[in-house]
């Protein structure tokens, strides 16, 4: 079944990748690269982001440019307010939501847990019972023009030894109060189609890179550090492993899922592109040196090991064979080709990196975001 779908909430729609997953629906790259853009939407799309730190409204600069106030409207909103999520459901007749927003930095879980409870567990349950209520379904008044997908992670599984793969029915063993909070949410999802019949779907992906991704994650970081002389640290041995996707393959895959997966099932995303940390930094190195110009044996010299984080999960892989035997979705960037892309976007962009470690995009947002 292919699903008619008119007006679309995407929450944290400003952060990495749901502004990746916007700028898809309207047929925007940041990279130009047109050979993903094939959604096919032609309907509205809402977006409710409370701009914290990770969200970027200059991610949607082109989208709210041609499709702004007709087809793309931005709400500042934080998801924990049932009165302006019910506002939303009301004023825009919502009939299918895209569930991003997230803490998601595991590094900041483990300092403040609190934020991650609250927007994880507590953002997500508000959304589904707004969604219930507005769309009036139950066990008995059962509907199918209406879906609300959630967007998890591979984090929520634990850990894996040296072989074996997740799967959609790997049980949870969270290691950190960032995949706590995420399990839990993950939990509820599913509790809200069991017991009240709300049409969910629910979808759990591993590391996604690209474009637009926060500073403090693995691969900018590590980019900008040495395009800047900076240190690259390391954690531990740097041998643990994960398994890489491509942003616009994962939201693709997404997009899919919303379209025509089957309600109450999960699926996994997956890369099938596992990576152990220090093999990946090396293939950084050699990339970003070659198009930065640098002297790659000077830069190998800045990698500095540093204590490993509490918790510190070994390996993740996913199998992503559910979604690609049913719903016929599979990847079509390669790692190499996605790789060069991505460092090239990030060197290129310095203005974008630089807005955001000086802090001066928190200043724009405030400035053209506050009132709103």
């Amino acid at each position: 079944m292919t699903r008619k779908i008119k007006n679309v909430l995407i929450t944290g729609g400003a952060g990495f990748i749901g502004a990746n997953f916007i700028n898809y629906l309207f047929n925007k790259s940041a990279t130009g690269s047109k050979e993903f853009m094939d959604s096919g939407f032609t309907g509205n799309v809402v977006n409710v982001d409370c701009l914290t730190y990770a969200g970027n409204p200059y991610n949607l600069t082109e989208v709210d440019k041609e499709f702004g106030g007709k087809r793309y409207f931005f709400e500042k909103i934080d998801i924990c307010d049932r009165a302006q999520i019910e506002r939303i459901f009301k004023q825009y007749d919502i009939d299918t939501v895209v569930h991003f927003a997230a803490e998601s930095h595991v590094d900041r879980s483990i300092l403040g847990p609190e934020a991650f409870i609250k927007t994880n567990v507590m953002g997500t349950y508000t959304l589904l019972d707004v969604a219930r209520k507005y769309w009036n379904v139950s066990l008995d008044n059962p509907r199918d023009d209406v879906l609300f997908h959630h967007i998890s992670t591979d984090e929520v599984y634990g850990s894996l030894g040296e072989t074996g793969y997740f799967t959609e029915t790997t049980p949870y063993d969270p290691r950190s109060p960032y995949s706590s909070s995420k399990a839990s949410s993950d939990h509820i999802v599913m509790a809200y189609f069991h017991t009240y019949g709300l049409p969910i779907t629910l979808s759990n992906c591993t590391n996604n890179y690209g474009p637009y991704q926060f500073p403090e994650k693995l691969i900018p970081l590590m980019v900008t550090n040495m395009k800047e002389g900076k240190n690259l640290p390391v954690y531990g041995e740097g041998k643990n492993i994960r398994d890489w996707i491509y942003v616009e393959d994962h939201n693709r895959a997404v997009w899919q899922i919303v379209n025509s997966g089957k309600t109450g099932e999960k699926y996994n995303i997956g890369g099938e592109n596992e990576w152990q940390n220090v093999k990946l930094l090396d293939k950084l190195i050699e990339l970003t040196s070659s198009e930065a110009g640098l002297d790659e044996n000077k830069v190998r010299k800045t990698i500095v090991h540093v204590k490993d984080r509490p918790g510190h999960d070994a390996r993740y892989a996913i199998d992503c064979s559910k979604i690609k035997n049913e719903l016929k979705w599979e990847r079509k960037m390669t790692f190499e080709q996605g790789l060069k892309m991505t460092v090239k976007w990030y060197l290129e962009n310095k203005a974008w990196i630089d807005n955001i470690k000086s802090g001066d995009y928190l200043n724009w947002i405030e400035k053209n975001y506050s009132a709103r």
